[in-house]
């Protein structure tokens, strides 16, 4: 990498420390990386790690149910669920609620019927925080290896890209 090429004196000093840190933030949730490993709640409050779901096809999800964006895509991501869950696919729904009643509501009315978390924490959500999620909504499809393999797919895109890798 061209920061590697620096002069030590230069990678070392606070804001070549600074640069490489900047640098490392921008690689996380990026296409091509290992996905990072989270665990929050279900509904019922039992935990799920994305780890679970090694050796699918993971489509994280981030939403909220006072997010119109997110609310209008839902259908399309309950069409992509239904048409490919026996492929190997499934969908992880992270919730940037802060009201649980809500939440669950929402996931009833729009037919969410996949795995589910949240801290209930909105914008402070934990997996937020780690994915440095800053608007919503945001997804990330993952391999079965736990790769990231794209970002943010939406409506028409997100199923002929699952019609592509899951032929």
């Amino acid at each position: 990498t061209r920061f590697s090429k620096l002069a030590p004196e230069v990678r070392n000093s606070f804001y070549g420390k600074y640069i490489k840190e900047k640098i490392d933030e921008s690689k996380v949730g990026a296409v091509g990386t290992q996905a990072l490993d989270f665990e929050q709640a279900d509904p019922n409050g039992k935990p799920i790690k994305l780890s679970s779901f090694k050796g699918k096809y993971v489509l994280v999800d981030f939403w909220a149910s006072w997010c119109g964006p997110c609310r209008r895509e839902n259908p399309n991501v309950v069409a992509a669920y239904e048409k490919y869950k026996a492929k190997n696919f499934t969908v992880f729904g992270v919730s940037f609620d802060q009201d649980r009643q809500k939440w669950l509501d929402a996931v009833k009315a729009d037919k969410l019927n996949w795995p589910q978390v949240s801290d209930l924490k909105g914008w402070s959500n934990a997996v937020g925080r780690i994915y440095r999620i800053s608007s919503i909504p945001q997804n990330l499809l993952i391999d079965p290896n736990g790769k990231i393999i794209a970002k943010n797919l939406r409506g028409e895109e997100l199923i002929a890209t699952l019609e592509r890798i899951l032929k």
